[in-house]
């Protein structure tokens, strides 16, 4: 069942939209880090780290900028108004997760501002048992990890906490890091209906060398996360959230006088969803969403943004094989501007092992406020940018020949106007915000799903895609450049002989103006039993690379050690 991309669950095999679902459930956690590894696996999901284990990471899809993608947790946002650099800066551990969800295209319709190149939702499951995990490891680069998660089933409700804290040196000067995340995450069943509550906070202070400019900089990022979700009874929810995001930013560690910044920001948001059936094959879905962004800082100064939204969709499913769905938001925000997003999806069944799918979405991005306001030597912001719009489309096939084998091919293609970048003309200016004019991404995927045995299953995946601008010529772009003009990926993941859980990862990624480079991956872990030990090799091809330009990534590594299981009666 998938979540995102649609207004109610339904089997990810009925979605007319680009949906892939990435299992991090509690057997395959052992076998990563972070969740940025889960979202590694598809390749049309850029995953631009400025260190390992999610230190500042940006996250693109099918091209866009890391703007444009917008993170979820259960449904309720993420992102962040400060800087998109701050997306993916979550405070979820990794036990956290049971799975990750990834929409492709334009999202707008259902999530409003931010989903223009895709949507990330991260999705937590109630627990089904009592127990408690207990992880600790050790690896190269001063690394020293620790994961806790404490399950409890009662009659009514359940409650899972979790706690990840990751530190490390460095793999060299001025990139040591310190991660600590915490949450809590509730579910009754009561009189009204399902209750989930969700409480999460996180403290990860980092080196920063090269991240903006040379300069040997620190940063400190905080990150505190309420929301609830309540449904009055089979056809309504009710969702609340609450963040507060802090940045601390010195430019020289060991000079914090010369020049440091501090952000406080604070956002509020809200939903209420309705549904509403006709009949067997149609039905209805409405509702209303709002926002409020509130920041202090010593650089942006104080500002706010609040944004309301109206969005409806009509749902039509006849004979088991063929779909439509028809969908619109109007979001108002600043005053009297606004946004308006349509969208039309649509597939059919051409046979028993084929189905047919397409669709058209527009999307919107509002700039963040370090676009708007920033002002440094390096970094001017820009106060009358325009927001970002854009029409996604695509079709797609997909064909079972089996129950188990998957083949998929989607065509996907973006037109961009006014998308946000920092540009210059030359080396020694500064870097400007700017709205581009228009933009252009067309591209394909490809993924073959193949099951070796039981429990064992092989996957193929590719995606290319060319990117146009009608920039002036000479002119530099600071993000919009760096995307992957093709990236393949070959993953594995299964049990040997049911002892040995395996995953490894081989990607060859070839980004827009530079080489191709491999990066291979691989961990094993006991697939059974209460005290289990594992490996994580990364990089084994010891890869000198750069996801984000001038920031080095770290060569081979590896990290070793056992993870505890005890139930609880």
């Amino acid at each position: 069942m998938i979540v995102t991309g649609v207004y109610e669950p339904i089997p990810l095999g009925e979605s007319d939209r680009s949906v892939a679902v990435l299992p991090a459930d509690k057997e395959s956690q052992i076998l990563f880090n972070d969740p940025t590894g889960f979202l590694r696996l598809d390749p049309s999901v850029d995953v631009q780290a400025r260190g390992p284990n999610n230190i500042q990471t940006d996250v693109s899809i099918r091209g866009g900028t890391f703007g444009q993608t917008l993170a979820l947790w259960n449904g309720l946002r993420l992102n962040d108004a400060q800087t998109g650099h701050h997306d993916f800066d979550t405070p979820i551990p990794l036990e956290s997760l049971d799975r990750i969800e990834v929409l492709k295209g334009a999202g707008s319709t259902l999530y409003g501002s931010d989903a223009v190149g895709g949507v990330v939702n991260f999705i937590s499951q109630p627990p089904e048992s009592s127990e408690v995990r207990l992880r600790t490891s050790l690896g190269n680069f001063g690394v020293n990890q620790q994961h806790v998660e404490l399950l409890l089933l009662q009659s009514g409700w359940t409650e899972d906490l979790s706690a990840d804290r990751d530190f490390s040196s460095g793999f060299q000067f001025d990139r040591d890091y310190r991660n600590l995340s915490i949450a809590s995450l509730s579910h009754h069943i009561g009189r009204l209906g399902a209750t989930d509550i969700m409480l999460a906070i996180s403290d990860r202070p980092f080196g920063a060398d090269q991240f903006y400019g040379d300069y040997p900089s620190w940063e400190r990022t905080k990150s505190w996360f309420a929301g609830i979700r309540q449904t009055l009874g089979a056809s309504t929810e009710v969702d609340l959230g609450y963040r507060r995001h802090t940045d601390l930013f010195v430019l020289f560690r060991d000079q914090p006088q010369v020049y440091t910044n501090r952000h406080v920001l604070d956002t509020y948001q809200g939903a209420l969803r309705r549904r509403r059936r006709f009949g067997r094959n149609t039905e209805m879905h409405y509702g209303t969403d709002g926002s409020y962004d509130s920041i202090q800082s010593s650089n942006l100064g104080a500002h706010t943004r609040g944004r309301a939204a109206a969005f409806g969709a009509i749902d039509f499913r006849a004979l088991g094989r063929f779909s439509l769905d028809i969908g619109a938001r109007e979001e108002v925000y600043r005053g009297l501007d606004h946004q308006f997003s349509p969208s039309v999806t649509g597939g059919v069944w051409a046979s028993p092992k084929l189905k047919l799918r397409g669709g058209v979405s527009h999307a919107f991005r509002l700039p963040s406020f370090t676009e708007l306001y920033y002002t440094d030597p390096a970094t001017l912001g820009s106060p009358n940018l325009k927001p970002e719009q854009a029409w996604s489309r695509e079709v797609a096939a997909e064909w079972r020949p089996s129950a188990r084998i998957l083949a998929q091919a989607t065509v996907f293609d973006r037109s961009d106007r006014n998308d946000i970048d920092y540009v210059r003309e030359s080396s020694g200016d500064p870097w400007q915000a700017a709205n581009l004019g228009r933009l252009r991404a067309t591209g394909v995927e490809a993924s073959l799903q193949i099951p070796l045995c039981e429990g064992n299953q092989l996957t193929l995946s590719y995606t290319g895609m060319q990117l146009r601008t009608d920039l002036a010529p000479g002119l530099l772009t600071e993000y919009t450049s760096n995307y992957p003009v093709h990236n393949g990926t070959l993953n594995y993941q299964g049990a040997i002989a049911r002892l040995l859980l395996v995953r490894t990862r081989l990607g060859v990624l070839e980004r827009n103006g530079h080489d191709p480079y491999p990066l291979w991956d691989v961990a094993l872990a006991r697939a059974n039993g209460w005290m289990r030990p594992y490996l994580q090799f990364t990089n084994l091809t010891n890869t000198a690379y750069q996801e984000i330009p001038g920031v080095a990534m770290p060569g081979r590594a590896v990290v070793g050690g056992i993870e505890i299981r005890a139930k609880l009666k």
